[in-house]
């Protein structure tokens, strides 16, 4: 079987590049296409420059094709956003007829609906249908006049692409629940869920300690709500460890009172010391699509306190392995860690429990399920 991996780009490490990453172990010799790469990103470290990482010398030498975008200045850093009209360009300057499997990791940039041959069968892992098309929250809010016309404009020619290159994919697969329904209300098709891949079995396995403070994971934009946890925790005068960068990083460090630590971009052999240290971890994100960053905490043990939208429904069970908060307001997170205090001083959050519950989310069971779902379409 020949088989291409497709990524939207190389930019950020996340959610969607460590399904990347499990796709790379499961077929090692397949090439990844992406639109380009931002070299020194976190990503582009994980795939192209693994050599530096000890830990992914799996992929050193990995075939990375780039379309020719990566040769327009500033366009990694600056222009993909306001050029996204380009996508329709950039995906069909590639020709992936000599491949029997099109295989494509889809969230932001459009990335399905490929140029290939009669015979070959393109399946898309879809994160989301594109959040900013959608009224979903995303990472930004624009203000400005002319950049809210121009983006009106640009979005409604995108959705029509995004429709049309959805009827040309032959499966979709959803990464959750809440994912699918929008699959099914966006693009007319159906599709399976197998749930992405955490590295539950490696947190899992972290010495377990008892820490005195609270902890966010999260890049730090507008939709994962941050400033809800450092502002409770702030009033509240509780001890928490922020992990994360972003362009809210300023602006939430200005906010935050002395109890509350910034940590930037951490290894992941920090951030598991930090799960397994942690007392919960709170996650305000609006309308997930999944959401790893509860199920790596779950599976160190850890209670979440989470808002109870989008993907994290499916995975944290109210009261058990943490607490779904129906309302993002800060009254509400109050009332929240209150209520985990009291459970936490009675002793009823059962760790081992929540080690149990993680361990449906784990990332051998990613790679089997979906493995067994490429080879059953070809």
């Amino acid at each position: 079987m020949k088989i291409a991996l497709v990524h939207d780009y190389l930019n950020e490490f996340g959610g969607a590049e460590r399904v990347l990453e499990a796709f790379c172990e499961i077929w090692p010799d397949a090439p990844i296409y992406t639109a380009f790469y931002r070299e020194g990103s976190p990503a582009y470290k994980r795939f192209a420059n693994a050599k530096s990482f000890s830990s992914n010398k799996r992929f050193k030498g990995k075939k990375i094709i780039t379309s020719w975008v990566q040769n327009v200045p500033f366009f990694a850093s600056k222009l993909h956003s306001p050029l996204r009209f380009l996508a329709p360009k950039i995906w069909g300057s590639f020709d992936f007829s000599e491949f029997d499997v099109v295989l494509g990791s889809s969230s932001w940039f459009v990335t399905k609906g490929f140029k290939k041959g009669k015979k070959t069968v393109e399946i898309c892992y879809c994160h989301t249908p594109p959040r900013y098309l959608y009224g979903y929250p995303t990472a930004t809010s624009q203000k400005h006049p002319f950049v809210k016309v121009y983006a009106t404009l640009v979005n409604h020619f995108m959705r029509v692409y995004d429709f049309e290159s959805a009827q040309r994919v032959d499966w979709f697969v959803a990464n959750s629940l809440e994912v699918q329904g929008r699959i099914k209300k966006f693009y007319r098709r159906d599709s399976k869920v197998i749930y992405p891949p955490v590295d539950v079995e490696k947190i899992s396995k972290g010495k377990r300690v008892k820490g005195d403070y609270f902890l966010v994971v999260s890049r730090l934009v507008g939709a994962k709500n941050v400033d809800i946890a450092v502002e409770v925790c702030t009033n509240l005068k509780l001890k928490l460890k922020v992990v994360g960068e972003g362009r809210d990083r300023a602006k939430l460090e200005a906010m935050a009172g002395k109890t509350v630590e910034f940590l930037g971009d951490v290894d992941d052999v920090e951030l598991v010391k930090l799960y397994a240290g942690c007392r919960a971890l709170i996650f305000s994100a609006s309308m997930e699509d999944f959401g790893i960053v509860p199920v790596e905490a779950m599976a160190a043990g850890k209670p979440v306190i989470a808002l109870a939208e989008g993907g994290v429904k499916e995975t944290v069970l109210d009261q058990k392995t943490g607490l779904l908060v129906e309302d993002l307001k800060p009254g509400a997170f109050v009332l929240a860690l209150n209520v985990f205090m009291d459970k936490e001083k009675k002793g009823e959050w059962d760790s081992e429990l929540i080690k149990k519950h993680a361990q449906k989310f784990g990332k051998e069971r990613f790679k089997r399920e979906i493995a067994s779902f490429v080879e059953s379409k070809i």
